[in-house]
């Protein structure tokens, strides 16, 4: 991937993959509208269900879309067109937002360190579906989401940003959740940006920012 920090103005190209309502898809571009994420650029956002309101939000936006059905289809072959269509834009990073899919073997050996998926909870802590509600009934006092790169085990990747949140006496599992998306909109893109600086190196599973000049 390109350094954008040091391109002279060129742009990191975005894949954002998700299967519904895209939340967090909608705040990364908020924030590269906004000024707020700079030398990155949305190039596509792809669904896997046609039906899905970010999908319908992208295209509002005026951003490219695609569909790829996943429903009856084998993972590797569903998986080779979202690559395909990946690559025949240009994307350099992909940014997994709310996409309900397991990527195949294959998908991650193609984007390796490329890859970046938000987590609502503080991992290695709670991995999996309903991460707001294990956290609630587990009695946990802090809990938060986590951006971390794709590997080829679920929830697992090197860890770019966290971001704790407190577990109030008066929360439910709802209210709970709510306040985490709100720091996901914030972490998703401060990670977008620290994998766009290309300031940073991946030692085994640990995300290490590179010392500069007199650090």
């Amino acid at each position: 991937m390109r350094d954008a920090a040091a391109g002279g103005g060129t742009t990191v190209r975005l894949g954002i993959l998700l299967s519904g309502r895209g939340s967090n898809f909608v705040a990364i571009a908020e924030s590269i509208h906004e000024g707020r994420l700079k030398g990155a650029e949305i190039a596509v956002v792809i669904s896997n269900a046609a039906e899905a309101a970010g999908l319908a939000k992208a295209r509002e936006m005026g951003l490219p879309t695609a569909v790829f059905e996943s429903r009856g289809r084998r993972r590797e072959e569903h998986d080779a067109d979202v690559i395909a269509c990946l690559r025949a834009h240009g994307v350099e990073l992909v940014c997994l937002a709310g996409y309900m899919r397991l990527l195949s073997r294959e998908f991650v050996a193609a984007f390796p360190n490329r890859i970046l998926n938000i987590h609502p909870s503080l991992l290695p802590a709670f991995p999996g579906l309903e991460a707001q509600e294990q956290a609630f009934a587990y009695g946990a006092k802090v809990t938060g989401c986590t951006v971390h790169f794709v590997d080829e085990e679920l929830d697992h990747g090197a860890i770019v940003v966290q971001r704790a949140v407190s577990v109030l006496e008066t929360d439910d599992e709802h209210s709970l959740a709510e306040r985490i998306l709100k720091e996901e909109h914030v972490a998703y893109t401060e990670a977008i940006a620290r994998v766009v600086s290309g300031e940073y190196e991946v030692r085994g599973r640990k995300y290490v920012k590179k010392r500069g000049n007199g650090e």
